[in-house]
């Protein structure tokens, strides 16, 4: 069965993606896509989601 996380980074910096990634890749998630909202206002990401998968084991 496949599972998703999905993260917020309310403060999108390259630093913040990289701890992002780095810190759920450890745990056994697969990166998946990166979104980012952005503004009319500003060309800058106000805040970016990352999606990662992982395929869980059954029970048993």
């Amino acid at each position: 069965m496949l599972s998703y996380k999905v993260v917020e980074i309310p403060i999108v910096t390259d630093e913040a993606i990289e701890v992002v990634l780095n810190q759920w890749i450890r745990q056994g998630w697969q990166f998946d896509s990166l979104q980012f909202v952005v503004r009319e206002a500003s060309k800058r990401p106000s805040m970016a989601f990352v999606f990662f998968t992982r395929g869980d084991q059954p029970a048993g």
